[in-house]
């Protein structure tokens, strides 16, 4: 059974974080989860578990903010992968 990209970004993120039900939209910066070193360990989960390549332009706050933004950033990402 395969998980969805939401899924395994919040599964991912539950592992590191003291809530239970982390909504799609819930800020993991502002509610103080993520560290400088727990950022870049991010990167590197999006990197690994979806195959991706990130590029410098792709380091906006935004696209990591939460569990949504993150499904949005690896849709487009895969989505773009595929055009090329």
């Amino acid at each position: 059974m395969s998980m969805d990209n939401k899924a395994k970004i919040g599964e991912y993120l539950s592992r590191f974080f003291p809530v239970q039900d982390l909504k799609d939209d819930d800020d993991i910066f502002q509610l103080g989860f993520v560290s400088s070193m727990f950022a870049i360990q991010l990167v590197s989960f999006v990197e690994h578990e979806f195959g991706l390549t990130i590029d410098n332009d792709d380091l906006e706050l935004d696209n990591f903010r939460s569990v949504g933004a993150l499904d949005a950033f690896v849709t487009r990402k895969q989505s773009a992968a595929v055009a090329s």
